[in-house]
């Protein structure tokens, strides 16, 4: 059953594609200009496009709704990001295992995660809650955290960790574990001689892939993110909030995610009773999204596991999900209308991140040229130098006016491309794409309606050799990226 939302989405494509708006810029909203455009002539050079807003929220990876490993994750409207907890000995129960032990486990466990464009977030464990839930090696004395021999093989564990995980790309992000019940660090806390080893074990292991820690007063001085396991708790907002806010601006390099709380305290008062209550209720849901934009959460847990499948959940979630994470507004594009082979061309466009946060990873942006009837690639190269973990949202957050008081800056993108003599001479559909490093994969899309199912973005037509008439899309039907379940990435 298609949303309300969704449906509504549809019409405004098949609008867009009526009016020739394509052209125009329609602000904050997905509604595209009511008047038509005239076509851009190819004379008219170089060609700017200001792409309209896509209004709804994107399945984007590395942010949003995160579930727990399993089944039915692949099934749930924005989740690609999946946490799992890993028991010590499920991964080494003797000095004599190796790097192996973890891989093949690692390799049973995240099957099939790439195919449904999934990255896991894993922690490990010590102890769960109970006594007899204690998992420390067997050749390990249970419940010990602090003899010299532990702290060995503390040390080794997460040096093969980082071996094994560090380029893994199905890892998005860790969190550190091990210390404490659920690896929360409390129960016991962390000591300052646990944080220093520990630290300086997971800054040195880890060169890639972000490391989340339990509490925003431990580990200072590393630049940890934090997995807050009661999010926007009514009782913690003092304490896990102020002190989440205090550290800032940890949040431009190191990701705020976490778990909303169901099961302790005064939860009803906020964030609710269960996922449900969070994402209908306006007072619940208006609550956590301020809470998301005030600290800049990139991801939460627990919360979404709301019922798919009543309409009110779905209509709440996407609300939600469009505040979480990065959101890059394409504001404009330029490029030639014409492009002579064998001759370097400017193509330069403009961005802004409307969501919460950075985006944490290096991952390249292509520009592309595709054949005007199959949307086929038939060209491709990358802006070079380009870092969109430098794209940055606003701050300062308004809940009351719901806006950055601390507007984002766009950042400008600028890149100089040459086509061979001998590619062939023709028109074609000049695209955009942000690609995953693994396979080289669009993955991450922009929120603008000109989508093709497949992950890029048509920006205008374009004449190699040749005058291509017009460098607008007017009869070219775009996609919905809200429907596209195509896009995956190579482990």
């Amino acid at each position: 059953m298609k949303t309300s939302a969704h449906l509504m989405s549809r019409r405004r494509f098949a609008s867009v594609v009526a009016t020739g708006a394509w052209m125009g810029w329609a602000g904050k909203s997905a509604v595209p200009l009511a008047a038509p455009k005239p076509a851009v002539r190819a004379t008219d050079d170089p060609v700017v496009v200001r792409p309209i807003e896509y209004g709804l929220a994107l399945r984007n990876p590395l942010m949003g709704f995160r579930p727990e490993l399993g089944p039915k994750a692949s099934e749930h409207d924005y989740a690609t990001l999946v946490r799992q907890y890993i028991r010590w000995n499920q991964i080494e129960n003797a000095e004599s295992d190796g790097d192996d032990r973890i891989r093949k486990f690692c390799h049973n466990s995240w099957h099939g995660l790439a195919e449904a464009n999934l990255k896991v977030i894993p922690r490990v464990y010590l102890h769960w809650s109970a006594e007899n839930e204690k998992y420390w090696p067997a050749d390990l004395r249970s419940g010990d955290y602090t003899s010299a021999e532990f702290r060995h093989r503390l040390m080794r564990l997460v040096g093969r960790l980082g071996a094994c995980w560090d380029t893994d790309p199905r890892v998005a992000y860790v969190q550190m574990g091990l210390i404490g019940k659920w690896g929360e660090h409390h129960d016991p806390d962390v000591s300052d001689e646990m944080q220093r080893l520990l630290g300086q074990a997971f800054t040195q292991a880890f060169k890639r892939k972000p490391v989340m820690v339990r509490h925003p007063w431990d580990f200072q001085g590393f630049n940890f993110g934090i997995y807050w396991d009661s999010f926007a708790h009514v009782d913690q907002m003092k304490t896990h909030g102020v002190a989440i806010e205090a550290i800032s601006p940890r949040w431009k390099t190191a990701p705020i995610g976490g778990e909303v709380a169901y099961d302790w305290g005064h939860y009803q008062i906020q964030p609710g009773k269960n996922p449900d209550d969070t994402v209908i209720d306006a007072g619940h849901r208006t609550h956590l999204i301020n809470t998301i934009r005030r600290l800049h959460a990139n991801h939460l847990g627990w919360v979404a596991d709301y019922s798919r499948q009543l309409p009110a959940t779905r209509v709440g979630a996407e609300e939600v999900q469009r505040a979480f994470g990065y959101r890059f507004q394409l504001d404009q594009v330029t490029f030639p209308a014409q492009w002579p082979r064998g001759k370097p061309v400017q193509i330069g466009l403009q961005v802004r991140n409307l969501g919460s946060t950075p985006f944490y990873s290096d991952w390249p942006l292509e520009v592309s040229l595709l054949d005007m009837e199959s949307r086929s690639v038939t060209w491709a190269a990358d802006f070079g130098g380009t870092d969109l973990r430098q794209c940055l949202p606003g701050d300062d957050w308004d809940a009351d006016g719901q806006h950055y008081r601390i507007e984002p800056d766009p950042i400008r993108i600028q890149g100089e491309f040459s086509l061979p003599p001998s590619f062939p001479k023709g028109r074609y559909v000049l695209a955009l794409a942000i690609l995953d490093p693994a396979g080289r994969r669009p993955s991450a899309r922009f929120s603008t309606v000109q989508y093709f199912t497949g992950g890029r973005h048509p920006i205008g037509q374009i004449g190699v050799d040749m005058d291509p008439g017009r460098v607008d899309l007017g009869g070219i039907t775009f996609d919905d990226p809200a429907l596209d379940r195509t896009l995956h990435y190579l482990a």
